[in-house]
């Protein structure tokens, strides 16, 4: 099984992700706030702005403060930026 660094020392199984997007259209916010609502969000931005939501097979969603294309790119094995924007003070 492989694991992907979604920030911060936090991990997700590879094979759990259904879907990785970016948080800024409505139709996610919506999403995110039932997801929220019904006790299924998993937030690991450690207080930062999200850049990526994640949504597994077990109808979780989880917000991440690294951005949806970087984890995409880990997720393919093009593991360039890998330190690179976790360590971002901002």
């Amino acid at each position: 099984m492989k694991f992907i660094n979604i920030g911060f020392g936090n991990m997700v199984a590879s094979t759990r992700i259904v879907a990785l997007v970016s948080p800024d259209s409505a139709p996610i916010k919506r999403l995110v706030q039932d997801a929220r609502e019904q006790g299924r969000v998993i937030d690991v931005t450690c207080g930062r702005r999200t850049r990526a939501v994640i949504i597994t097979d077990s109808d979780n969603v989880i917000l991440s403060a690294i951005q949806a294309e970087t984890i995409s790119n880990r997720l393919s094995g093009n593991d360039d930026s890998a330190e690179s924007e976790e360590e971002d003070p901002l």
